[in-house]
């Protein structure tokens, strides 16, 4: 099952990053955590790693929604965008819900997932 959309943006790594904020934002979701993998791992296990940002974004109309349908939906939130750089082109891709739900079987669930991917995907398509 394909678990992710990803796009190749032809942005540098640091307008990628911003540009997704915006057009997430735009769909209505918000930055809930913010993880600069590179820095993360130097500082952690002082090895280097390529230019990978991991965004948790959360739209919180569909989060309650989520959360009325599934108690432990919290499990799966927020939605992971992440950008990186790979042989010199830059990338943002995003966690598809309806993949990550499917194990669910709760159909509420799975109307909130899918209007969740189809606002991410709109969003990775506007970069």
């Amino acid at each position: 099952m394909n678990y992710r959309h990803t796009k190749k943006v032809p942005l540098s790594f640091a307008d990628a990053i911003e540009k997704t904020k915006d057009a997430l934002a735009k769909e209505g979701f918000g930055i809930l955590t913010e993880i600069d993998v590179a820095a993360t791992l130097k500082k952690k296990l002082d090895v280097e790693h390529g230019h990978y940002h991991i965004l948790g974004a959360c739209n919180p109309a569909l989060a309650h929604q989520a959360l009325q349908a599934e108690q432990e939906i919290g499990l799966f939130l927020p939605c992971n965008v992440i950008v990186y750089k790979h042989e010199g082109d830059v990338f943002v891709s995003t966690i598809r819900p309806v993949a990550a739900m499917s194990m669910i079987d709760n159909a509420a669930l799975a109307a909130v997932a899918a209007q969740a991917e189809e606002k991410l995907l709109a969003a990775i398509e506007a970069i």
